[in-house]
């Protein structure tokens, strides 16, 4: 399996604005690396929350705090994590298939928005990290 930590990375997306205020456009198959299938939202999390806690066989996400600020914990299921830090409105993470996230550290005005490559299906989620571990080394 490749490693797909390395694909792992944060989006700018093209703002525009005027006295006004500002426009941000996020397009799929060109700002955002797939066909958008879902979007949801997250708000209203305390700052002790943690969500998330999951991964996804089939699922591309892109994650964008629109308004306010979160963390993201990635792992790789071998060792390796990363934590990112979600606070501007132009910008985002990828998520490819097959790495764990939290989402975390909400402030009390976060909107997380979060574009997925599929529509929902509870079957393609992994939601205890042993069974994550063990679908990462047999998958190697």
């Amino acid at each position: 399996m490749t490693h797909n930590m390395n694909k792992v990375q944060m989006l700018e997306f093209p703002q525009r604005g005027d006295e006004r205020g500002h426009l941000v456009i996020v397009e799929g198959n060109k700002d955002i690396p797939f066909e958008i299938k879902r979007a949801f939202y997250i708000y209203g999390s305390d700052a002790d929350v943690v969500r998330g806690q999951h991964a996804n066989r089939k699922s591309e996400f892109v994650l964008i705090n629109v308004a306010g600020t979160s963390k993201v914990k990635v792992k790789d299921g071998e060792g390796n994590e990363a934590i990112y830090c979600l606070n501007r409105p132009h910008t985002g993470i990828y998520l490819p298939t097959m790495v764990w996230k939290d989402m975390y550290d909400f402030s009390s005005d976060s909107v997380l928005l979060v574009l997925a490559s599929t529509h929902y299906d509870p079957d393609e989620y992994i939601r205890d990290y042993d069974e994550f571990i063990k679908e990462i080394h047999s998958a190697t």
